[in-house]
């Protein structure tokens, strides 16, 4: 008997990055105190009156096949967002309801990429990516955005690595696992080489909901992006609802229509009293979201601050999301071998950021997505492990600092 080499294929380096995580769930579900700052689930209960609207559907048998792009009041309600947000009108046939972001990302990469394309993504990246878009047969092409720039776009980088054979671009805004924002001048940077190159433009924005300082701002409003840019969201990160498995494609009609098709194949539809809550929580979008959003501000902080004074590291603190990242360069240790034993030794569970990219090589990701007291703990932990690092091999203490 064989398998397919398909998965083996799309398989990224990245996929290992959650051996500590894994470790780290097992051995809490044994008992052992362990603080996990591995994964971005909020510890928040999805907003009562969304599971609600899920409770009472069931209850009325909304259980039954459901319209293969998601049902009309769902998508209206999606458009009509979204026409605020971009300042434009769009209506259902710019939308299509998906499980989640990821799936959106998967639907995006077979509805534009084939073999023999590139694909231009911004590095550090979300670890799923390579394998998302390497399913297509496409090839991933890699632009650095440097930490000693504070990750942010290098402009001229990005319209060097543009070929003839160049289709598309994917990146997150905000970015996981920098935080990043991109910035109106960095935007425009992008949707001109778009333009000027005929490529697709997607951009995943769970996280838009979720920015700390300033105004976020969307590709996709930019003059000449509706008819070559792709928004993919999601209730997973802003309405707690990561469980649930619910999020959308924005794009122009023809393209729905072929994520539509495909769709078809690989789902279905979606379940009729998921997007009954993902109705109720699309309108209320404001209302949930303001609050988480101060939440996590506050979070974001109490991280910042705990560790800002930790001689040996420094603290990337970040626009907008649920993450910080740390520079652990300074302890001697490499990010992997620093997280590994910041788990077995101080019972925290964090990801080694160089599996979302080289550029992120000598960082670790930990997620604020804990209680305050849960988070100030870990802080707690994670300082007496560095200076126990200090005390056992000399760390560089000279590198405490916030990097903004």
């Amino acid at each position: 008997m064989r398998f397919s080499p398909f998965v083996e294929r799309i398989a990224g380096q990245g996929v290992a990055a959650w051996d500590i995580h894994h470790a780290a769930f097992q051995a809490a579900s044994q008992g052992e105190d362990i603080i996990i700052l591995s994964v971005g689930d909020p510890d928040f209960a999805t907003p009562s009156f969304i599971t609600d609207a899920a409770v009472n559907a069931l209850h009325m048998g909304d259980s039954h096949y459901t319209e293969i792009p998601g049902r009309p009041a769902l998508r209206e309600a999606v458009a009509a967002r979204y026409s605020n947000t971009l300042d434009r009108p769009l209506t259902a046939d710019n939308v299509i309801i998906v499980a989640g972001a990821q799936n959106a990302l998967f639907i995006s990469s077979l509805c534009l990429l084939q073999a023999g394309d590139e694909v231009l993504v911004l590095d550090p990246m979300y670890v799923t990516y390579e394998a998302t878009l390497k399913a297509s047969g496409a090839t991933l092409v890699r632009v650095p955005c440097s930490a000693q720039s504070g990750f942010r776009l290098d402009s001229q980088r990005l319209a060097a690595a543009i070929t003839p054979r160049t289709r598309a671009m994917f990146f997150s805004n905000p970015n996981n696992p920098t935080g990043v924002v991109l910035n109106p001048q960095e935007l425009q940077a992008i949707a001109d080489l778009a333009i000027a190159h005929d490529l697709w433009v997607v951009v995943d924005e769970v996280y838009e909901s979720l920015v700390f300082d300033g105004q976020y701002h969307s590709l996709a409003a930019l003059p000449g992006m509706a008819e070559r840019s792709i928004v993919i969201g999601s209730l997973s990160k802003s309405h707690a609802m990561t469980g649930w498995r619910i999020g959308w494609l924005i794009a122009a009609p023809q393209l729905v229509k072929h994520a539509e098709t495909l769709m078809l194949s690989m789902l279905y539809g979606l379940p009729g009293f998921v997007m009954e809550a993902a109705t109720a929580a699309v309108l209320a979008h404001d209302q949930v979201t303001e609050g988480m959003r101060e939440i996590y501000r506050r979070r974001r902080d109490l991280v910042v601050a705990g560790l800002s004074a930790c001689p040996g590291i420094q603290v990337q603190a970040p626009q907008a999301g649920m993450f910080v990242l740390v520079d652990v360069r300074g302890t001697g240790l490499s990010s992997l071998e620093f997280a590994w034993r910041l788990f077995r030794e101080a019972g925290v569970s964090v990801l080694d950021a160089a599996a979302f990219g080289e550029p992120a090589q000598g960082f670790v990701r930990l997620s604020f997505t804990l209680g305050e007291d849960r988070l100030a703990e870990a802080c707690r932990r994670i300082t007496q492990f560095v200076a126990k690092l200090g005390g056992d091999q000399g760390v560089n203490r000279g590198s405490n600092r916030v990097l903004v």
